[in-house]
């Protein structure tokens, strides 16, 4: 957008406001975003359905029980179905359709798309989101961050950041208000999780592959595990903090590839009979949830808990797709769901979540209600008391205070939209070059490469079964109306016909 806005959070319109108001330093909570990467809804012990499932009874997540048991579970939370547009949409509160950061960022001034035999994807904004002008195929944004940081919050940012392309400004998080930035860049993995390979560097600090992580040198050859590396590093950023409300971005590389062994959980999951790949993984996710442990543990051991509000979330649905045509086997799964990362389908998109507000949310609680990841914005600003900010973005989240104070539902009467014009590399239902819309129980899938429509019931069919696109053509309509609708209004990209250079067809075309 050309112009600054005005946000008045609870306000239907934009205001014309320049002061930031919050409430004073000792009134405002501390908050901790925990953040994994590709972890998917039943990569845990907790489970997020109305009954326990085979995963849930394989893995051991006991922190991630500890915090259900204190704060309210949410059975659907969404993010996109990809990395970078999920991370653009959290820190910008804009929808990725809006962002246009609609695929993974690494390179800059490179796409990252995958060839298709017919189609070719829009000029998307491939070098990520950046808080100035100036950058081409950039979302020019104001982090949440930074309106924290401007409200006098200490801000660190610790692991896996993938919000720009290298060498430009979005790469780094101190670019976007934070005070401290460990070991966040523009790779959306690691190169290892093992300090014996000193993270993906030589002996000499050159990085011998391309997602190598930076810093860290002081536990090169140590043999500790990425996931314990960043959790201290975290812990002495905690321990060094000034004496002001502070957040904390602790946003993990794992559980994404590659599959390394954590082997503090390894052996345990092998004796079990699990897979090498599957023990792998599973200790991918238990050193995860150590890592969550060990900060309630500090926050207990400092008497911060009662003043500070932790958010638990992923950015897409766990790895479950393409194994099968690599001739390698699946390592993990999303079911009930089906597909996994990359598709549009429930696999892909929703995701684990827990927050914990002590003296707002009642400890053991669900909420059934439906949010996407562009709702943290606006939430955690309000969860700050910082009511008015000054954005040159249009925000699309909504906050979800409502639901954790019981006082309100804003997943009524509300439409969560996807748009994904790209080729990701995975093969499996639901992947490639479409775009989704969910309002109540309904929702409609739409393939710009063959014009299918699907429709489902998510309520009564979470598995995603039954196509019922034929048994309700008014629905699909409407659905396929307002989709269309809220995408051009958006400005919203699509893929072109190779063979004619038109555009593909909205869904209401």
């Amino acid at each position: 957008m050309d112009t600054e806005q005005i946000i008045l959070l609870g306000a239907t319109a934009f205001v014309g406001i320049t002061s930031v108001q919050a409430h004073t330093a000792q009134q405002r909570p501390n908050i901790v975003l925990f953040m994994v990467d590709d972890m998917g809804w039943q990569d845990t012990s907790v489970p997020f359905w109305t009954q326990r499932t085979p995963l849930n009874n394989t893995y051991e997540t006991p922190n991630m029980e500890r915090l259900a048991r204190q704060g309210m579970l949410f059975t659907e939370a969404y993010a996109s179905s990809i990395s970078s547009p999920s991370r653009c949409s959290l820190l910008t509160g804009a929808n990725a359709a809006r962002h246009r950061v609609t695929n993974w960022t690494f390179r800059k001034n490179q796409m990252t798309d995958e060839v298709d035999d017919q189609l070719t994807p829009p000029d998307w904004n491939y070098n990520g989101i950046c808080q100035t002008e100036g950058m081409p195929n950039t979302f020019v944004a104001r982090s949440f961050v930074d309106i924290l940081h401007e409200a006098g919050y200490h801000t660190i940012h610790c692991g896996k950041a993938h919000w720009g392309a290298q060498d430009t400004p979005g790469e780094l998080p101190l670019h976007f208000g934070f005070d401290v930035n460990i070991a966040g860049h523009a790779a959306g993995g690691p190169a290892t999780y093992l300090s014996e390979r000193n993270f993906g560097h030589d002996a000499d600090g050159h990085p011998t592959a391309q997602f190598a992580i930076p810093g860290l040198q002081k536990y090169w050859g140590t043999g500790i595990f990425l996931t314990e590396a960043l959790t201290q590093e975290a812990l002495s950023a905690l321990d060094s903090r000034p004496s002001v409300p502070f957040f904390l971005y602790m946003s993990h590389y794992a559980v994404h590839i590659p599959i390394d062994r954590d082997m503090r959980f390894y052996e345990k999951y092998r004796r079990r009979g699990l897979s090498e790949k599957e023990a792998a993984y599973a200790s991918l996710i238990e050193g995860m949830d150590k890592s969550l442990g060990d900060i309630l543990d500090w926050l207990d051991r400092n008497g911060q808990t009662e003043n500070t509000i932790v958010l638990f979330m992923s950015d897409n649905g766990g790895y479950a797709t393409g194994a099968e045509w690599r001739d390698e086997p699946l390592y993990t799964q999303n079911a009930p769901l089906r597909s996994g990362k990359g598709s549009l389908l429930e696999g892909g998109i929703r995701e684990p979540m827990i927050v914990r507000w002590p003296g707002v949310v009642s400890g053991g609680t669900h909420c059934d209600s439906y949010l996407l990841i562009e709702d943290f914005f606006p939430t955690i600003l309000e969860m700050a008391g910082i009511r008015r900010y000054r954005v040159p973005q249009t925000v699309d989240g909504r906050s979800f205070v409502p639901l954790l104070r019981g006082t309100g539902d804003p997943s009524h009467g509300r439409s969560l939209i996807w748009n994904y014009p790209h080729v990701w590399g995975n093969r499996g239902p639901g992947i490639d070059l479409n775009c989704a819309i969910r309002e109540g129980d309904w929702k409609l899938i739409y393939s710009y490469k063959t014009g299918e429509k699907e429709l489902y019931d998510i309520r009564h069919d979470i598995s995603e079964e039954h196509n019922l696109a034929a048994e309700h053509p008014k629905l699909l309509r409407r659905l396929s109306r307002k989709l269309g609708k809220r995408l051009r209004a958006m400005k919203a990209q699509r893929p072109t016909f190779q063979a004619t250079g038109q555009p593909c067809p909205w869904p209401d075309e």
